[in-house]
């Protein structure tokens, strides 16, 4: 096109998987956005992880290509633990298993509003924003 390009992508990281499914998040089952399929083979793959050691954290890579000028990339994190069983209906993917840190919640049980502010994309996005105003 010519013109300044954003894009993203995310994913989900796991203490006790060495960072796995990470950029195969949405395919984790072999199926690419079966939700469901992926969270419950994550949650069977971490079935006899202690509490203590569920650490996960909502990746996020954020870049802006600037036609004959700068490549830029950032990254957001939001950190938490994962739950043992689904809870709440926001959202998509692995939200109704993450608790993000501080809260008692899972992200599915957050409202848009209180996700948009402090997840991984928003992090990342908050990055790039310099970058962005730089443009102008």
């Amino acid at each position: 096109s010519g013109l300044p390009s954003v894009a993203d992508d995310s994913g989900l990281v796991v203490d006790a998987l060495n960072g796995m499914p990470g950029v195969l998040s949405a395919r984790w089952s072999g199926r690419h956005g079966d939700d469901r399929a992926n969270l419950e083979l994550l949650l069977a793959q971490i079935g006899d992880v202690p509490d203590e050691r569920r650490g996960a954290a909502f990746v996020c890579a954020a870049a802006l290509v600037v036609p004959g000028g700068p490549e830029t990339v950032v990254h957001g994190a939001w950190t938490g633990h994962l739950t043992r069983a689904p809870r709440g209906t926001n959202g998509f993917g692995y939200d109704p298993i993450f608790v993000p840190e501080g809260e008692t919640r899972t992200s599915a049980e957050l409202s848009a509003d209180e996700k948009d502010a402090a997840s991984h994309r928003a992090r990342a996005l908050q990055a790039l924003l310099p970058h962005l105003r730089a443009l102008a």
